[in-house]
């Protein structure tokens, strides 16, 4: 996982916003595109005939960089003990049915990285059009 970070290891904001934000033991990630240094890797709607595969990196990419949001917010001693939340963003044609297979590359990506404590609630939404063009975005909810 190569995340859009800034030097300070949080994803670098494209507008007027955080990339995170805690309160308590509670933390909430801004929607996060596939970029790496401020660049979108993918771009496009994706078709209704779209293989969820050919796909998978672009949701890895905004996961990780969702998943570095939350982190930056950790004490040196502390960790993420469960995300409660998932949201996948796919900007998708008419006809595209494939959001819940999509965003398993994002909860399998979080398993991977977390164990089991990956793995809470999920929603899969399909959108006309996401910022810059990108084809997915990520927002978590976690907790310490």
């Amino acid at each position: 996982m190569n995340p859009d970070q800034s030097g300070n290891g949080k994803p670098i904001p494209q507008g007027l916003y955080v990339p995170a934000i805690r309160r308590g033991d509670m933390i909430f990630t801004a929607g996060m595109t596939p970029r790496r240094n401020g660049v979108l890797q993918f771009t496009g709607i994706l078709p209704a005939s779209a293989d969820p595969a050919q796909h998978g990196d672009a949701v890895i990419l905004s996961c990780g960089n969702a998943l570095s949001a939350a982190q930056s917010q950790l004490g040196a001693d502390e960790r993420l003990s469960a995300i409660l939340s998932l949201t996948v963003y796919i900007a998708a044609e008419p006809g595209f049915t494939a959001h819940s297979k999509l965003a398993d590359y994002a909860s399998q990506f979080l398993k991977d990285q977390l164990g089991d404590i990956a793995i809470g609630c999920r929603a899969a939404i399909g959108v006309a059009t996401l910022p810059g063009n990108a084809p997915v975005e990520i927002q978590l909810v976690a907790c310490v």
